[in-house]
């Protein structure tokens, strides 16, 4: 008995250090089961190792579409040198920004997987009631412009409302809306098909107003570089304590001199022709609130929970009608805002937001920047790199003076091959998923 006592002692004595490196070892195990990497090495292993998961499966993000936008650029300076000019490009960041901010919507509802076909008569209703009721009944262009907004959202909401509720498909219901909302903006603009408003007014000044102090906008790309620094290493620390993989140190500098680089050269270039336009400031804005809505709030995570599969999403709790509705409501109210962009930079409301181009346009930007057809998959970035490509394409063959026959069937090319791709890679997905 004392044997067995002296063995059951040096066995409690030995026990203390392995339950000691056995708790060290489980605070490193996160969620999943699996050991977490400590050390630098193993963070750049464990990078290395998702970069390679994510080309099998053919998830690339933005890549593909980045890529596809530095090769256009390359390609329109090689023709013409005019194309990388300051004018050109301060032209180019303007022009993006009323087809940018309805892509922006139509990512919102691609993520759930349904189409809004009403997003371009709804930019053209947009500039329209708000020139009648600014012109024409004389009321105040900032309560006009409230008014011109929330149309967009009340449309969008009566479509959400009609296929989430009623059951009436997303195609039908948004192609109804097509119809409807580009007879109402011909019936507001009257037998002249337009109305021109002040050049000096609060809308024509949102692509008009220039910013051209050096102090305000270096000081802009700053300040924009430092919040994404701090958002980083917050998430970071933030992931970190919750035992989840997080970037590596190294990743975080990199991406942050990245930025840097983009966002004080785009300063710099802007400068040297009239300066940062409002309209990209307020775009971008607009870009970075979404993302961060979709990624960071339990709101955006409904939204790519129900892309993923609505029976999942609703055993999750997702009360899907209401997300489904809120999603064709954001869709309304940016196609509203892209309205008014739109209007601003011709100075007038007229037929040209409905005409189908402005549809074609930022539903394709939103695919060819990335987003999936299919659902779950995107992100608002997308709409701003895929709007970059259309645009870039329309500028670069205006310079060399192609007929627009010939760039319609360029960019008709460009997204059969954007949506092609996110067939093979949801292929690849699902393969990857059986086995």
């Amino acid at each position: 008995m004392a044997v067995r006592g002296r063995r059951t002692r040096a066995h409690a004595v030995g026990a203390a250090p392995a339950a000691g490196r056995l708790r060290h070892r489980l605070r490193d195990r996160p969620r999943d089961g699996r050991l977490r990497n400590t050390s630098y090495a193993g963070h750049l292993r464990t990078y290395a190792g998702a970069v390679r998961r994510r080309l099998h499966e053919g998830q690339l993000g933005p890549a593909p579409a980045l890529l596809a936008l530095g090769v256009t650029w390359m390609v329109f300076q090689s023709l013409n040198d005019n194309f990388l000019s300051p004018r050109n490009l301060s032209v180019l960041s303007v022009d993006i920004v009323g087809t940018g901010m309805i892509a922006v919507g139509i990512v919102f509802v691609l993520l759930i997987g349904e189409i809004d076909l009403s997003v371009g008569s709804l930019a053209g209703l947009s500039g329209a009631l708000f020139a009648a009721l600014n012109v024409n009944l004389g009321m105040p262009e900032w309560l006009a412009v409230i008014i011109a907004v929330l149309s967009g959202a009340a449309a969008g909401a009566v479509q959400g409302f009609s296929f989430a509720k009623i059951g009436v498909p997303a195609f039908v219901v948004t192609l109804a809306g097509l119809l409807a909302w580009n007879g109402l903006m011909l019936y507001l603009l009257g037998t002249e098909s337009s109305i021109n408003f002040s050049e000096d007014g609060l809308v024509a000044k949102l692509t008009s107003r220039y910013f051209d102090s050096a102090v305000v906008t270096y000081g802009l790309a700053a300040l924009g570089t430092a919040a994404y620094l701090l958002v980083s290493f917050h998430d970071r620390r933030r992931r970190s304590v919750a035992g989840m993989p997080y970037r590596p140190v190294g990743e975080i500098w990199a991406r942050t001199v990245l930025l840097a680089v983009v966002a004080f050269a785009t300063v710099y270039m802007l400068g040297r022709f009239e300066g940062l336009p409002l309209a990209l400031l307020i775009f971008l804005g607009v870009v970075v609130v979404s993302d961060l809505c979709l990624r960071r709030t339990p709101y955006g995570r409904q939204v790519l929970a129900l892309g993923g599969g609505e029976e999942a999403a609703r055993r999750a709790g997702v009360d899907v009608a209401r997300v489904r509705i809120s999603v064709f409501m954001v869709s309304g109210t940016l196609a509203a805002v892209g309205g008014l962009f739109v209007a601003s930079r011709l100075t007038s409301a007229s037929q040209v937001p409905g005409s189908g181009m402005l549809l074609i346009s930022a539903i394709a930007a939103a695919i060819i920047g990335g987003t999936s057809l299919f659902g779950g998959r995107g992100s608002t970035w997308s709409a701003l790199v895929g709007v970059l490509i259309i645009q870039s394409i329309a500028s670069g063959m205006a310079l060399l003076g192609v007929e627009p026959p010939v760039q319609f069937m360029i960019t008709g090319g460009v997204l059969f091959a954007a949506v092609v791709f996110d067939s093979l890679a949801r292929r690849a997905a699902q393969s990857r998923w059986r086995a």
